[in-house]
């Protein structure tokens, strides 16, 4: 009797909380609560998961491969960030890490002639060749084989994919008149690649007849130490900015190192136009301008002795300051920006033609 009586009390209670949990359940599924309860928005709560996902997403970091660093120089491989604002790029030289990078970075100048000391295993779909070089087509040897080989540029050339000047002009913060140094020569030049064929050299031994050249290097017998290099070009109001080749868009250091200490450049290399497309055309002294060396000789001395002449080189500083880059660590995060950005499928099939011409 005891036991029927138990039975008939736990019926009703286990049927009760069978239908109070389903009351529970459909409440959960089908209530909608007022949005002050959450912390974040109802509407807004899958756009904040997105953004949760995405977030997690940009944490894997492109990855950029230097298969052969450059002249055999290396450089600091994490400060892609920390200098140049490139976030989420990691540049390495562990070759283990081929199979996972996005980049493979390939110095020209330091491909074997057979091409041997390039990747062996094959390209993962995702992954890009990257072709660096900052030299002339004149001191750049043609390679049987490459012609097909890369997906991308990176170099001097304009037209690059990865565009990887020597310097560029930037917009100044703020006016100002610009006082250059004071000045004790009045035309310098630093070479270390004499060569008698070149022409900026067959152009500098008639230009040295009508002004005087304060010429160093080891032609001259004349070494410049590090310290001394950017001292030395201060102290000239006029600096030979000579290329040591003359092909389009090559236009080096030799440009951007006398405009970023107030000495006036006097360039030898691609047209006048080429210039202009980097820098302002008052900012530099073109030899083209002048039918002989002796015409230009002529002019530096006029600009000598007169200041408000030569001060004119200077206006540009009022609106623009000069940025050098930092070879090549600058241009590797550079590539590794470009690929953050660009995901899509690459091929560069006329190496050859675009660099060395037909």
């Amino acid at each position: 009797m005891a036991s029927g009586s138990s039975n008939r009390v736990l019926r009703p209670l286990l049927l009760g909380i069978l239908v109070l949990g389903v009351f529970v359940t459909l409440f959960v599924m089908y209530f909608k609560p007022y949005t002050s309860w959450l912390s974040v928005p109802v509407e807004s709560v899958s756009e904040h998961v997105k953004n949760l996902i995405s977030t997690k997403s940009d944490k894997n970091p492109t990855i950029v491969l230097i298969w052969l660093w450059p002249f055999g120089s290396k450089f600091d491989l994490s400060v892609c960030s920390s200098l140049f604002e490139v976030d989420n790029c990691l540049l390495t030289a562990d070759r283990n890490l081929y199979n996972k990078s996005h980049g493979v970075i390939i110095h020209h100048r330091d491909i074997r002639g057979d091409l041997s000391n390039l990747p062996q295993l094959p390209r993962p779909f995702f992954q890009k060749w990257i072709w660096m070089n900052f030299e002339s087509p004149t001191h750049s040897a043609k390679l049987p084989g490459i012609e097909k080989l890369f997906n991308l540029t990176l170099s001097y050339h304009l037209d690059s994919n990865i565009l990887a000047p020597y310097g560029a002009m930037l917009p100044a913060e703020g006016e100002e008149n610009f006082v250059p140094p004071s000045k004790n020569k009045l035309v310098c030049w630093i070479v270390s690649n004499w060569n008698p064929g070149h022409v900026r050299v067959k152009y500098f031994n008639e230009l040295q007849k009508h002004v005087k050249v304060h010429a160093y290097g080891r032609a001259f017998g004349k070494h410049i130490s590090d310290n001394d290099f950017m001292p030395t070009i201060t102290s000239c109001k006029f600096y030979l900015s000579f290329e040591n080749s003359v092909h389009k868009d090559y236009i080096t250091e030799k440009l951007f190192n006398p405009l970023s200490v107030g000495t006036v450049p006097v360039v030898l290399g691609p047209t006048r136009q080429d210039y202009e497309k980097i820098v302002q055309g008052d900012a530099f002294i073109h030899v083209d301008d002048f039918s002989s060396p002796k015409d230009l000789a002529d002019y530096l001395l006029l600009l000598d002795k007169n200041e408000e002449m030569y001060l004119r080189y200077f206006e540009w500083r009022r609106h623009f300051k000069v940025k050098q880059f930092l070879f090549t660590a600058e241009h590797a995060c550079m590539a590794c920006d470009y690929l953050r950005k660009h995901k899509e499928y690459k091929a560069f099939n006329d190496l050859d033609t675009w660099f060395w011409g037909s």
